[in-house]
């Protein structure tokens, strides 16, 4: 395939039928989920969470002597954990409602 040769998935006009005008093909799309507001007790807690993490890697390499890599590791996994946590309460709660 050259650069020239469109893909036909790739092409817009490709995209709606002939007969359809073509900001017809842009409404057949669902319309994305409107982004719900976050609320202040949310963002504080996630800074919370974000500075007993950095407490904790830094507790791990310079209190327990551990290696920064495998301090910042630790970190990371636990922060890694606790979204996927988050994750499945959301997704949980969202299905609960809808």
């Amino acid at each position: 395939m050259t650069v020239d040769e469109a893909r036909p998935e790739m092409d817009p006009s490709a995209a709606a039928p002939a007969d359809t005008p073509p900001d017809a093909a842009s409404r057949a799309e669902p319309a994305p989920a409107s982004a719900e507001p976050v609320s202040r007790a949310t963002v504080l807690a996630y800074a919370v969470v974000a500075l007993l993490l950095a407490i904790w890697v830094l507790f791990g390499w310079l209190v327990q002597r551990q290696g920064f890599v495998e301090s910042l590791g630790e970190g990371l996994g636990a922060a890694f954990t606790l979204l996927l946590i988050v994750s499945v309460i959301g997704t949980v709660r969202r299905s609960r409602r809808g």
